[in-house]
C-alpha cells in the first residue's frame, strides 16, 4: 500500500503523489514528474530540507550540519521514509518546483578568468534548443550541475547573474586542490570547450513579496547567489532595505569589488561590510567572520530582517544560531550549504 504525501510550498500551493514502502520521499516525486529543489541527495547538503506537519516517518542518515537543531520535526525529503500519510511545509515557493525533469542543454565557455586567489569566473553560453531558443530562464540564487561530457564529471555551482534572451550564464568557482572539475578549469578549458548545464535547480531565493529588510551573509563563493539575487533586486527597482555581510580568509581572496561598488550605486539603500577573518595590521574593513559582523548587527536591534545565507556548513550553522539568539523567525533565515 502506498503514502499519500502532500507538500505546500511556502506560497500556498499544494502538490500530491504517492510514495511506495521503502521509498524517499525526494524521489517519490519525482517518479510523479515533480522535480523538488535538491543537490547531493545524499543527506549532506540540506538543499531539499522541509517540515513534516503532519505523519510519522523514519530519517535516515544525514550530516549534522544539514538540519537545524531548533526544528524537531526538519527532515532531508531524500532521506524521509513515510511511515503513514504526510503532510509537508516546503520552505519554498511554487515557482522552484519542476513538473518535469530538470533540463538538460549543451553550452560553451564564452569567458574563464582569476578573480582572486584560487577563484574563477566562468561565464557559458546556452546552446540554442527548442524549448527554449537561447534564452537563460532560472531564479536568482538557483544553481546548475556542470558536467565535463568527456569524463562524466558533474559539480553544482551557484548562478550569479540573472535571467537574460543571450543565453548567459555566470559561475564564480573556488578550486579545489584535488578536484577533478577544478583541475579542468585549471590546467585545460577554453574558450569554446563545450559542457553540459543540468538546470536550473535549488529552492534558494527570495522570498517573494516580503517587505521586510535584506541581509545576506557570504562565505567566499557563497556570494554567486547573493550576487544574482541583489542584480534581481536592481533590475526589478525594489526598495527593501539590504545588507550584505561578505567574508573571506584573506584579503587576497576578495573579488569582485567593483561590481559590489556598482551595487551600491544601483541599490542606494545597500550597505556592503567586507569581512576578513585574517585580516593585516592595513585592513579597513571589518575583522572576523561575516557571522560576526552579522551578531553584531543584530544586537543593535531594529526591524527583523530576512536572512539569507550561502557558504561553508560551518559558517550556515553558526550564522543560524545567531539568528535564533536574535529572534529571527525560522522562516525569516533561508540558506544554502556548500556540497560536502
Amino acid at each position: 500500500m502506498s503514502y499519500q504525501i502532500e507538500l505546500t510550498t511556502r506560497d500556498g500551493e499544494a502538490f500530491g503523489f504517492a510514495c511506495e514502502p521503502g521509498q524517499d520521499v525526494l524521489s517519490a516525486a519525482a517518479a510523479a514528474d515533480i522535480t523538488l529543489p535538491s543537490q547531493c541527495r545524499r543527506g549532506s547538503c540540506g538543499a531539499c530540507h522541509a517540515i513534516v506537519t503532519e505523519g510519522a516517518y523514519t530519517l535516515g542518515d544525514h550530516s549534522a550540519h544539514a538540519l537545524s537543531p531548533d526544528e524537531p520535526r526538519a527532515v532531508l525529503l531524500c532521506r524521509t521514509l513515510p511511515a503513514a500519510d504526510l503532510r509537508i511545509a516546503a520552505p519554498y515557493d511554487r515557482t522552484k518546483v519542476l513538473l518535469q525533469p530538470v533540463a538538460v542543454r549543451t553550452a560553451r565557455i564564452a569567458a574563464l578568468e582569476t578573480i582572486a586567489d584560487d577563484t574563477r569566473r566562468l561565464e557559458l553560453l546556452l546552446d540554442a534548443d527548442e524549448a527554449s531558443g537561447s534564452a537563460a530562464e532560472f531564479e536568482a540564487g538557483q544553481f546548475a550541475e556542470l558536467e565535463l561530457p568527456e569524463a562524466g564529471v558533474k559539480r553544482p555551482f551557484s548562478l550569479s547573474n540573472t535571467s537574460n534572451w543571450e543565453g548567459r550564464l555566470e559561475f564564480l568557482i573556488r578550486l579545489r586542490p584535488h578536484g577533478e572539475f577544478s583541475a579542468y578549469l585549471r590546467e585545460r578549458a577554453q574558450p569554446g570547450d563545450v559542457l553540459t548545464v543540468h538546470g536550473p535547480q535549488g529552492g534558494f531565493g527570495l522570498i517573494a513579496d516580503s517587505l521586510r529588510p535584506r541581509w545576506f551573509v557570504a562565505g567566499g563563493t557563497g556570494l554567486a547567489p547573493v550576487l544574482s539575487m541583489l542584480r534581481r533586486m536592481a533590475e526589478y527597482g525594489e526598495t527593501n532595505e539590504a545588507r550584505l555581510f561578505f567574508g573571506v580568509n584573506r584579503e587576497t581572496e576578495l573579488f569582485l569589488l567593483d561590481e559590489l561598488n556598482a551595487l551600491r550605486a544601483a541599490l542606494p539603500q545597500l550597505h556592503v561590510e567586507l569581512c576578513v577573518r585574517d585580516a593585516s595590521d592595513d585592513w579597513q574593513g571589518s575583522h572576523g567572520t561575516p557571522v560576526d559582523a552579522l551578531a553584531g548587527a543584530l544586537a543593535a536591534g531594529g526591524a527583523v530582517p530576512d536572512l539569507y545565507v550561502c557558504g561553508p556548513p560551518a559558517m550556515v550553522s553558526a550564522a543560524q544560531a545567531v539568528a535564533a539568539r536574535s529572534g529571527v523567525p525560522s522562516a525569516q533565515f533561508i540558506s544554502e550549504r556548500f556540497t560536502v
